[in-house]
């Protein structure tokens, strides 16, 4: 089983048992569990559910691991016959939760 929520404008999709990374959060201890109650979608084997907008009574609990950083991102620009250069590097920060189960109604 698996479903798709939305948490602060992003949709992820999520199943029991995996991991996932979120937005930062900023009161999110390792350890607290969490609610995810915007439940878009809940994918079975027999046919999906789609909420209009959201599945009612639908909820995805999860416990928070901790907080990591993603991949370096490098904005280099360049003005052409100027001399002008600048590279700078950016690492977004994410936490990352792990899905204990999905609730369905």
């Amino acid at each position: 089983m698996y479903a798709i929520v939305r948490d602060r404008g992003m949709q992820y999709r999520v199943e029991e048992g995996k991991y996932v990374d979120l937005a930062l959060m900023d009161k999110a201890e390792p350890g607290t569990k969490i609610e995810l109650d915007e439940v878009l979608l809940i994918g079975d084997t027999d046919k999906p559910r789609i909420g209009t907008p959201l599945v009612n009574g639908a909820r995805v609990r999860a416990e928070v691991v901790g907080e990591m950083k993603g991949p370096k991102i490098l904005v280099f620009r360049y003005q052409n016959k100027k001399r002008f250069r600048r590279r700078k590097g950016h690492r977004q920060q994410y936490t990352r939760v792990r899905i204990s189960e999905i609730v369905t109604a």
